[in-house]
């Protein structure tokens, strides 16, 4: 089987796979600009067909109720996946710009085997919780607790890491009862449409169950949060989209899971190894071009070694030169499109017309004629009110401000309308304890900790979103919680 045949994909509705009546629309290769192919381009109608179908497998199928129908079909796509993973492989380091090794870990072999936390938490869940008998209001009582599918679910899914986010709404939403409309980005629509053709060669998901919508139009995607037949938005993307997700969710009251954008800070305290933990915070802000929305991206130093920490992050920054992703050596590669380096662009310039400097970087580079890349950069000499240090900007960007002690860090970190992620070093892990607890943020590394896997929730505080992904958490965003009380003798 060759994925994506004749390099051109097609809408999963209703257990068919179909052309877009709207067309087709140009996947572009961000490392190279050239065209890979075509994808099929989705009109409102195809959105209202998939709906209808998915509205259709929940209400008329015991999709719903039958656990081991769910369980199977899940872990059969996750095989399907392992047995394509080379093709897969290839497809997202082109369509992606993903690093060759990346697709190792949450670029997508990661995703594929979290599956199972799907289908295994389903296997064991109790669905209902006996609450025994009691006599509320003098009426003696046998009562219990029911957990149930939502219903459709419209996951909504952005082109940064496409497989892990598409999976981790796809595969809990489908252990959980529920079928899903997927609507991915336009920037990476095979991505996602290959799960359609597997999930009709191979696995047993009845019609309707799973559709998958590509559009180059987000009209189509902000469809599922207007419509009635949809229970459930599941959105991960920009805090401006999510907004307009809610606001479009609350005509009919749907549930809504967003996830945000981040503006992360990597707190180094005065007795860490500064050298070491700056040169991870310039690491891990250049990976995947820094396009990451829990990456850390202020790296907040003591004020006395401020010029060290600069060096030092610079130091790191400046080996991690962008490069072509089908290397496997290469960790930045490009960013997503010539609209988004224009963007990050942008955000360089402003730090310049606020009194900044570039350590290093600063721009495209010069040895890169063709490709969204931008140089991996460190800014230094502003401070937190800085546009830079406000704004999320999805790039290899890491801005250097000083601060003046744990308090002044902690204020520092919490001074964002994010709170989506945070890492913290010290060499005494009980005060970095103290200072990860008073950061208002979904996720905390210490000292190097990794809190990315399938049995963790994920989501963040404030304007980084609302509701948890993956972990038992994220199990049940999908699910809905029904009292039951039966009359006793």
């Amino acid at each position: 089987m060759a994925l994506v045949d004749s390099a051109e994909s097609r809408l999963l509705i209703d257990g068919k796979l179909v052309a877009g009546s709207g067309g087709t629309f140009a996947t572009v290769n961000p490392a190279t600009e050239e065209t890979l192919g075509v994808a099929a381009d989705a009109s409102a109608a195809d959105m209202d067909a998939a709906i209808g179908a998915a509205r259709h497998a929940f209400d008329d199928t015991d999709w719903a109720t039958n656990v081991e129908l769910r369980v199977r079909g899940i872990r059969q796509l996750q095989q399907a996946m392992r047995d394509h993973v080379e093709e897969l492989r290839e497809l997202t380091i082109a369509e992606v710009g993903a690093p060759r090794m990346l697709t190792s870990a949450a670029q997508l072999e990661g995703p594929v085997e979290d599956l199972s936390f799907g289908a295994d938490t389903a296997e064991s869940y109790s669905w209902t919780t006996d609450l025994g008998i009691a006599s509320p209001m003098g009426i003696k009582s046998k009562r219990m607790v029911a957990r149930e599918a939502i219903g459709v679910v419209g996951a909504i899914t952005p082109w940064n890491f496409p497989h892990q986010i598409n999976l981790a709404k796809i595969g809990p939403a489908l252990a959980a009862g529920n079928t899903v409309v997927l609507k991915p980005a336009p920037d990476t629509p095979w991505a996602a449409a290959v799960l359609g053709e597997l999930i009709v060669e191979h696995t047993d998901i009845p019609p309707g169950v799973v559709n998958i919508v590509t559009s180059s139009d987000h009209a189509v995607g902000a469809l599922l949060s207007k419509d009635p037949r949809v229970d459930m938005v599941s959105f991960t993307g920009s805090t401006r989209t999510g907004r307009a997700v809610m606001a479009d969710s609350a005509q009919t009251l749907k549930k809504v899971f967003l996830e945000l954008g981040g503006k992360s800070a990597f707190l180094v305290l005065d007795d860490a190894d500064l050298a070491g933990a700056c040169a991870m915070a310039a690491f891990t802000a250049s990976m995947h071009a820094g396009q990451g929305c829990a990456i850390t991206t202020r790296l907040v130093v003591p004020r006395a070694r401020y010029d060290e920490a600069v060096d030092a992050a610079a130091g790191t920054m400046s080996g991690l030169k962008p490069g072509d992703p089908t290397n496997p050596g290469t960790i930045c590669g490009p960013v997503i499109s010539a609209l988004q380096r224009d963007r990050i662009q942008a955000y360089l310039d402003s730090a310049i017309a606020e009194g900044g400097r570039f350590a290093c970087g600063g721009g495209r580079p010069a040895d890169h004629d063709t490709g969204f890349f931008i140089e991996p950069t460190v800014i230094a000499g502003l401070d937190n009110n800085a546009k830079v240090a406000r704004e999320e900007i999805f790039g290899p960007v890491l801005t250097v401000i000083a601060h003046d002690g744990d308090d002044d860090a902690v204020r520092i970190a919490n001074d964002s309308p994010y709170g989506l992620s945070g890492t913290v070093f010290s060499a005494d892990e009980e005060r970095a304890h103290g200072i990860a607890a008073r950061m208002r943020v979904g996720t905390v590394n210490v000292n190097g900790g990794v809190w990315y896997s399938a049995d963790m929730p994920f989501g963040g505080y404030k304007q980084s979103g609302i509701g948890r992904e993956m972990g038992l958490a994220g199990f049940e965003e999908y699910l809905e919680t029904k009292a039951i009380a039966t009359a006793a003798q």
